[in-house]
């Protein structure tokens, strides 16, 4: 049964989308190509001139030109115009976010101070609180950085160290502690920070640089994003006024969470941006670097690696703007409910709660991008490196730069390997909840597949990949319905299993996303005769075919882990029915999606 708006996260697993209800970046209003075309402008005339001063970590000039970015209209994309920034709507700011990347070090500073730097306030603070730092922070004449890691806890972040203990006349909380690896640290004025009420109530706080007792450590020396400021922050009986704390005492996991969920969406759109860029530098070298007398390009291995690179930047934009479309449906439904105002502008802390409700939602599908984005660049870039050659290795190529700032984003946001742990416990805590029904979808799956499964016709655009989708979440669904019933309790213990659950969900996601975006091409004026149509239905053929063979594998490994003997062959047998399907030849199809590659020497769809 396909849905219009899905309004909770997760249930791609249980149900299929309308193409319709999908936003994809062939959506984009001339608005909103106009805010991505200022950032560019940016980026060219005020960035470039002197990005190698920023890289060499000049604090006075990022701080110069994030206040010339602020005064763009940049820094201000999610802060309410009632606070001093223009309230766009979350593709806007996704595009935003994703054009930025460019920037490489400075799209960092930019990206912690409007996101997990600022939006704790937008979303969090009280009136009086928005209206003392919101404008500073739209404009840029105040920068912020959040502060949630520690010596002793990283991805534990609930196991802070920090305390805060309020004073006898109830008018300060008193900070001590320290915090590890803060972005924007050597620069910023207002931080976020997480401390421990009296050591058991987690909570966050607004600290200012010139509180007394707050100090900022040596910048550390990092393998990439060397233009960022990264240092370590200390508390010595900092006394924080009682009107800054930030939310509720004792509830700053709310905040804590809820913001990660936005840092790793974020996250997913600046891998995006540096997909995009890495095509463009790898394809412009192939087709200038001879060897053995004629243009890298010209060899096919080189060709299919181009291919490969816009195959999966296709596919996590498509991610991307399917999940912003999902959080901006989702805010118009909570405010039609609510009867609110203008959710981006309206001054009720109404409007920052929606966002957080909308966003929490689709907790899910942020960890699912952050994991798939990072991974995704991490392969993107290295086949930009493999390209160049040895010139790949060399500081003077953009490529270098990237390869070593892209690692950072498996480790950003919670860990890759915590974000995996995140996906299939939430899914189960949701239908435990009774949010979606993926029991019974999965009870109800029995019988059909102990039966004969006959092979459709396959005689329309996307009828297979439409199918093979369809049979990439019954796997899904057998697969996990099997480890709850075979493990029981124990299943959360069982990270191994549970990382197979998540890769399968990320698969999933990722095939139907890519689906749906095609699927929507295919209804617009033109459908499959236009150029574009048809590359997007290339990738999309050739990204199914091998997240299918993928699938598989992954299915494997865990019915090896669950059955034995003939219960194992049972299973297996179904398994194969399940990944029945014509093959497609990726071979000749890459060659074509390389052949436009090559010719634009850009990212194409």
């Amino acid at each position: 049964m396909a849905t219009g708006t899905i309004r909770f996260g997760g249930r791609f697993v249980v149900q299929d989308s309308d193409p319709a209800s999908v936003v994809t970046p062939e959506d984009f209003t001339e608005e909103q190509m106009m805010m991505a075309q200022a950032a560019e402008q940016f980026l060219e005339t005020e960035l470039a001139p002197r990005d190698a001063e920023v890289e060499a970590l000049n604090y006075e000039l990022t701080v110069q030109l994030m206040r010339k970015a602020g005064e763009l209209g940049l820094l201000g994309a999610d802060v309410p115009e009632l606070y001093g920034g223009i309230g766009l709507d979350k593709v806007s700011t996704t595009l935003l976010a994703e054009t930025m990347a460019r920037a490489s070090s400075f799209a960092l500073s930019v990206g912690a101070h409007t996101g997990i730097g600022t939006l704790p306030i937008v979303f969090f603070g009280t009136p009086e609180q928005k209206a003392k730092y919101l404008p500073d922070l739209a404009s840029g004449n105040r920068i912020a950085a959040y502060c949630l890691t520690e010596p002793a806890s990283g991805s534990d972040a609930l196991g802070a160290k920090s305390t805060a203990k309020l004073t006898e006349d109830g008018k300060f909380y008193v900070l001590n502690g320290s915090k590890l690896y803060i972005t924007n640290a050597g620069f910023a004025d207002v931080f976020i920070v997480y401390a421990k009420v009296d050591g058991e109530r987690f909570t966050a706080f607004i600290v200012e640089r010139e509180m007394a007792g707050f100090s900022i450590g040596p910048e550390e020396h990092k393998m990439g994003i060397k233009g960022s400021s990264t240092c370590p922050l200390f508390f010595e009986d900092v006394h924080v006024p009682v009107e800054n704390v930030l939310g509720v005492v004792g509830k700053g996991h709310l905040i804590a969470f809820n913001i990660l969920n936005i840092g790793r969406f974020k996250l997913g759109a600046a891998c995006l941006g540096s997909s995009k860029e890495t095509i463009e530098l790898a394809s412009a070298y192939a087709n200038t670097r001879k060897q053995f007398g004629q243009e890298l390009s010209r060899y096919p291995l080189i060709g299919a690696k181009l291919a490969d690179m816009n195959i999966t930047t296709f596919v996590l934009e498509s991610m991307v703007y399917r999940i912003a479309g999902y959080i901006d449906a989702t805010l118009r439904e909570l405010e039609e409910q609510e009867g609110g105002g203008d959710d981006y502008s309206e001054s009720s802390a109404g409007a920052g709660a929606r966002a957080v409700k909308a966003i929490s939602e689709y907790a899910i599908e942020c960890s699912i991008l952050k994991v798939f984005a990072s991974e995704a660049l991490d392969s993107v870039i290295d086949e930009g490196v493999q390209i160049h050659g040895g010139y790949g290795y060399i500081r003077e190529y953009k490529v270098e730069r990237i390869y070593r700032d892209s690692r950072i984003n498996r480790i950003f946001e919670g860990t890759n390997e915590i974000n995996r742990m995140l996906i299939p416990g939430t899914l189960l805590k949701k239908a435990m909840k009774g949010e979606l029904p993926l029991m019974e979808k999965t009870q109800s799956l029995l019988g059909e597949l102990m039966g004969p499964m006959s092979l459709p016709t396959f005689s329309e655009p996307l009828d297979k990949e439409t199918y093979r989708v369809a049979q990439a979440k019954k796997t899904f669904l057998a697969i996990g319905g099997l480890a709850v019933q075979k493990l029981g309790t124990k299943l959360e213990r069982e990270q191994e299993v549970l990382c197979v659950l998540a890769d399968l969900m990320i698969q999933v996601f990722a095939m139907e996303s890519a689906l749906l975006r095609s699927q929507k091409m295919l209804s617009r004026e033109g459908g499959a005769r236009t150029e574009d149509a048809r590359l997007a239905l290339s990738m999309t053929e050739v990204f199914v075919q091998e997240a299918m063979e993928k699938i598989e594998s992954l299915a494997k490994t865990v019915l090896s882990a669950l059955e034995r003997g003939d219960g194992l062959q049972m299973q297996l047998s179904v398994l194969k029915k399940l990944m029945r399907a014509p093959l497609s030849d990726t071979i000749a199809l890459k060659r074509e999606i390389a052949a436009r590659v090559i010719r634009s020497e850009h990212y194409v769809v």
